[in-house]
């Protein structure tokens, strides 16, 4: 049987965190609790279940925490928990068996992660592979009887565990705040985080986050070709940007720059917001099709199907043809 080092990172999770460890118990043989400057009981929580509470200040980056909180295990495996997480007691028997039979040249074990869309994320989709079981130590070994090398590439398992994720809020301004922290400093996103900052500002960016983000859009339609997925992510949200401020000129740019080019779900939806409150509806009907069925979804899945579905509906019951307001309805109810 393995031995595991369970390692958190906690701040403010007074509600939760008792509901996350109540879920392992049984998995760990060592936890791990850093917490990163909490003002209310997560410290109080914490410390019924194991003495080994750290604290760590907060240096504005995750991954610094995470590297802290794995430099103090000991076990020869580290799972890396959120207290917003929970092990259901089907999955909680699959992680014992797991810790039960494990090959030894294992070195990450994958496990799904759920419950996604379920609490309006960024994210598209309802679960999805996750590494989350880690070997602390690598062993390099030579392979091959000629021409021999090191294998550099982990040995990863993909189970079929699934750890339920109910958060009890979002995190988007937390999110924003550091992603606006790093690019004031100059820092450059690499694709994957940068793929992350454009979501987080299309699913809960305030007027106040999209002015921020004003110049580092621009900055993507320089760099981008207009046919790169890059570029049509930026165009839709200028254009959600410049329709919430009323800036018609840019507006019109920025969407005749999309549309004329590749397009996106996204762009077409604010397209059809925009002749929704002329209510011109006929016109937005048009573009509102183009988001369902004529453009592919970039940042938000339900821009390819259920929202424009819903803007179809309503544009055709104010044009009193229930005919094909019931047939979106139709659509809409597949999806549902």
């Amino acid at each position: 049987m393995i031995q595991i080092s369970v390692c958190m990172i906690v701040k403010n999770e007074e509600k939760i965190l008792a509901r996350c460890l109540d879920s392992l118990k049984g998995i760990w043989d060592e936890l791990i609790i850093v917490d990163t400057g909490s003002t209310d009981r997560t410290k109080e929580i914490a410390a019924r279940y194991t003495d080994k509470v750290y604290d760590f200040i907060w240096t504005g980056n995750f991954s610094d925490a995470r590297n802290y909180s794995f430099s103090l295990a000991e076990c020869e495996y580290i799972y890396t928990a959120d207290a917003d997480e929970e092990l259901d007691p089907e999955n909680r028997k699959k992680f014992l068996q797991l810790k039960e039979t494990l090959l030894p040249e294992i070195e990450i074990v994958q496990m799904y992660y759920g419950n996604q869309m379920a609490q309006n994320s960024v994210y598209n989709f309802d679960k999805e592979y996750r590494p989350k079981l880690y070997k602390r130590l690598r062993t390099f070994t030579w392979q091959g009887a000629v021409h021999e090398a090191v294998s550099l590439e982990p040995v990863v398992y993909d189970s079929d565990i699934e750890i339920l994720h109910k958060p009890e809020g979002q995190h988007s301004d937390r999110d924003l705040q550091i992603f606006e922290t790093l690019l004031a400093k100059g820092e450059a996103l690499n694709s994957r985080l940068e793929n992350m900052y454009l979501r987080e500002l299309y699913f809960a960016g305030s007027p106040e986050n999209y002015a921020k983000a004003e110049s580092y859009l621009q900055g993507i339609l320089n760099e981008a070709e207009p046919e790169d997925d890059r570029f049509q992510k930026a165009t839709a949200l200028l254009c959600r940007m410049y329709r919430t401020k009323q800036e018609m000129k840019n507006f019109l740019k920025y969407g005749l720059k999309g549309a004329a080019t590749k397009g996106s779900s996204e762009l077409c939806l604010e397209l059809g917001e925009y002749f929704l409150e002329q209510k011109d509806y006929e016109e937005a009907a048009v573009w509102f099709y183009n988001s369902a069925y004529e453009t592919e979804c970039l940042l938000d899945i339900r821009s390819g199907g259920i929202t424009p579905l819903k803007k179809l509906i309503t544009c055709y019951d104010a044009l009193g043809n229930k005919e094909q307001a019931d047939l979106y309805l139709a659509e809409l109810e597949k999806y549902v």
